[in-house]
């Protein structure tokens, strides 16, 4: 590894100043900070860590997920690998672990908490008690990932509690998810052992958490976009925010990662040395992770900018190595290996027939930008017996068909997605990942399917009114491409595109869709196995 020194102004988090200095390398870590006068105006400082995603959700393996993101000065994640252990089970994340390790990136991965999520759907695997506390004594496993099942926990359920019991016995923090949770109900679940959480979507929700000790990771994602609501608890609560992207397309890492939320905080009035420490201290800190902090004696993970309001990278260093420079990434693109455990066949529109048992429908109702969802009611389309979508009203069929066996497909319905042509279909669907699907018509949605299936995952589109179809394959678990960030977000974009002529409003109508059926999140969504009530934690009809 080779040594250097590189001059500029030292950004000392810890003392709140700037310094012109002269920085030694020597075999990867600080050997020394001298000053030095006449150092250039740009700025030095630790790497940015992503305190919270899933690196499945960018559909990149970890190694091309590393390649994307040391150009935006992220050195670290603090990453939750249950997309694909709800997939694949513990084999799955011994997949992340070793892609992981074929790149200098430092991935600080989580054992899965809650796979399956919920009972009320069909995963790929489970991951027990025993198999967590196995992964818990790995060293490449740093904490316990979001616990989902809070009202698992909030009621004692012995699994939940086993699962909190064996990281706090090996000393690793555990991760919250409590969308919504208040007052009392939020105090009882940070003290059962949730050190974190990332789910908040108002301020006086993450006020509560915070008072009852719970650090809040401040989530601005490709779907779910916390930031606005919750910024300025950044400089009100130093030391208990952390900055994260939960789930980050291929197109928008493109653009930027974590180094375009400290300059957004920035803008909104936070001071920078508060909006760096959410960045880059507190998860060092709050994980125990080895990342270097710029100190004498510290790894040599750190980053150079032209400017600490507009935050563009010029440099990033990963253990003294040049992993980034002016926008291009040195690190190189290993071959990748294909896991998936996915049961292809054909839907057919037939399928997808709901009949009509009712004059009313229960219907989905999607938030740009939020993965809650509401729950209305509308009056049901009819055609020949059938329940079918109603452009005008914007209330949409939605699906869910199971792709680890053979079963009949759950059907409902969603508005807000805004299609007024064709169908999109996706094997990401949070937890589980089956196969999900919205659309005009049946026949739309059964081919927007197919293209999933024959390629055993990926993301699709389909409009039999303009002879249209396009898709992305997904081969790794149905979750991520084989190919690089430029490459898939390229292929990302096209699909994204072709959706928003045919009408969709939502700024990511896909990362939108892999959420309708996710069920612990409320208050309406579908799972393989039908309709189900986040509020109330069970199946409902569709008609009501």
């Amino acid at each position: 590894m080779a040594d250097f020194e590189v001059s500029g102004q030292l950004v000392d988090i810890a003392e709140r100043a700037c310094r012109p200095v002269r920085v030694e390398v020597r075999d990867g870590r600080i050997a020394a900070i001298h000053p030095a006068p006449d150092a250039p105006a740009t700025f030095l400082l630790p790497g940015f860590v992503d305190a919270h995603v899933h690196v499945e959700s960018s559909m990149l393996v970890p190694t091309e997920f590393a390649r994307a993101a040391v150009v935006h000065g992220t050195v670290a994640t603090v990453s939750d690998p249950h997309e694909i252990g709800n997939v694949l089970g513990v084999a799955g994340v011994e997949y992340m672990l070793a892609n992981a390790q074929q790149s200098p990136f430092k991935f600080y991965f989580g054992a899965p908490s809650c796979v399956p999520a919920t009972p009320f759907e069909t995963a790929g695997a489970a991951i027990t008690v025993e198999q967590v506390e196995r992964l818990l004594d790995d060293p490449r496993i740093v904490y316990l990932s979001e616990m989902m099942n809070f009202p698992g926990v909030l009621n004692g359920d012995p699994e939940c509690l086993a699962k909190i019991e064996a990281a706090k016995k090996r000393g690793k923090p555990v991760d919250g998810h409590a969308p919504g949770l208040r007052g009392d109900e939020a105090a009882r679940y940070v003290a059962a052992g949730m050190t974190t959480d990332h789910e908040c979507f108002t301020k006086d929700e993450a006020l509560d958490k915070l008072a009852a000790g719970c650090k809040i990771s401040i989530r601005e994602g490709s779907a779910a976009r916390n930031f606005d609501a919750l910024y300025t608890l950044i400089g009100e609560q130093p030391g208990m925010t952390m900055l994260c992207s939960d789930d980050k397309h291929p197109d928008e890492l493109l653009v930027g990662h974590i180094n375009k939320l400290v300059a957004r905080a920035v803008a909104g009035g936070v001071d920078a040395y508060d909006a760096l420490q959410a960045a880059c201290v507190t998860p060092v800190q709050h994980y125990s992770l080895e990342v270097g902090q710029l100190r004498v004696g510290d790894p040599a993970d750190f980053i150079e900018v032209e400017s600490l309001t507009e935050v563009n990278v010029l440099r990033t260093w990963i253990d003294g190595r040049l992993v980034a420079e002016h926008g291009a990434t040195t690190l190189p693109s290993p071959p990748v290996e294909v896991a998936n455990k996915f049961e292809t066949r054909e839907i057919t529109p037939g399928d997808l027939r709901l009949e009509a048992a009712g004059e009313t429908v229960r219907v989905i109702a999607a938030e740009d930008g939020q993965l809650v969802t509401g729950c209305v009611e509308s009056p049901a389309k009819v055609v020949d017996g059938a329940a079918v979508s109603d452009v005008g009203s914007d209330v949409l069929k939605m699906v869910v068909v199971n792709r680890y066996a053979e079963a009949d497909p759950a059907v409902a319905f969603v508005k807000n997605f805004g299609l007024t042509r064709g169908a999109i279909a996706s094997s990401v669907a949070h937890d589980s990942h089956n196969v999900i699907a919205v659309g005009v018509s049946d026949e739309d949605l059964a081919a927007a399917i197919n293209l999933v299936m024959r390629d055993g995952g990926g993301l699709s589109a389909a409009c039999s009114s303009d002879d249209q179809s396009l898709s992305q394959p997904l081969p790794v678990a149905g979750l991520m491409a084989t190919g690089d960030c430029q490459s898939v977000g390229a292929a990302y974009g096209k699909l994204d595109a072709m959706v928003k002529t045919w009408g969709s409003p939502l700024r990511a109508p896909y990362m939108t869709l892999s959420f309708m059926a996710l069920l612990v999140i409320p208050a309406l969504k579908l799972s393989d196995k039908g309709l189900f009530d986040g509020g109330r934690f069970e199946f409902t009809d569709v008609f009501v």
